[in-house]
């Protein structure tokens, strides 16, 4: 069997670095995407691909996917991560911010899943988890365009499904609540059941599970790590 690739946007740095490293020690060829540097870096001491360039640039994701089928002819997995996006008060968020939030919480997706799908399908087979937030369903207005946005990401997902499930693509996200490589306080750590924030391994480890073929039977889904934060009925 030919060996597994997967692709990992905004994976120079948190999360989207953290399951790079874990798909390349589960045995994956990783092709990775950052803006800064550090992801075609990582790629370079991971065996595998890089690209320095962003996931808001068609052409810097064609870059990616091309080089990618270039090299291993094949795409078993995509991860998309995100960076940060605005954030203020929600009437003194500007269009302008609206838009950029957009950019980062949703097109992040929409465009190389676009890239990416196409050739899953032709496969017959491959799994895609979108890097989401535990807020999704019950936002805070810390973070409104993240919550409006991937809020639309989860409806996004639930086409996707109904669109490629036939072809044995799958599409989940993840939702992290209080993670490692964000900033520590007290009030949040409290906040949480399990008394921690979490590590970006852990949500590593989930995502290396949903592209598995141990998962096989599960998409549309959206999966909680987050302590116990939000708690499902």
């Amino acid at each position: 069997m030919s060996e597994k690739v997967a692709i990992i946007t905004a994976g120079g740095s948190g999360m989207g670095a953290a399951a790079a490293k874990r798909l390349a020690a589960d045995g994956f060829r990783v092709a990775i995407l950052s803006s800064s540097g550090k992801g075609e870096a990582l790629a370079g001491e991971l065996g595998g691909f890089g690209v320095t360039g962003s996931n808001q640039s068609p052409d810097d994701l064609k870059r990616l996917v091309d080089g990618t089928m270039e090299r291993w002819g094949r795409v078993d997995a995509l991860v998309n991560s995100a960076g940060h996006g605005p954030r203020a008060p929600i009437l003194e968020i500007t269009d302008e911010q609206w838009h950029a939030g957009m950019e980062v919480y949703f097109m992040n997706v929409v465009r190389p899943t676009r890239l990416v799908a196409p050739i899953m399908q032709a496969q017959k087979g491959g799994a895609i988890v979108n890097i989401s937030t535990a807020w999704v369903s019950e936002p805070s207005a810390m973070f409104p365009t993240s919550a409006a946005f991937r809020a639309s990401l989860a409806v996004y997902t639930k086409i996707f499904t109904d669109t490629f499930a036939a072809d044995n693509v799958r599409m989940n996200n993840v939702l992290p609540g209080w993670i490692d490589s964000l900033p520590a306080t007290e009030e949040r750590r409290q906040s949480v059941p399990l008394g921690r924030y979490g590590t970006s391994d852990e949500v590593a480890a989930t995502i290396a599970f949903l592209v598995s073929d141990k998962a096989g039977y599960i998409t549309g889904q959206s999966l909680r790590i987050d302590g116990g934060l939000i708690r499902s009925v």
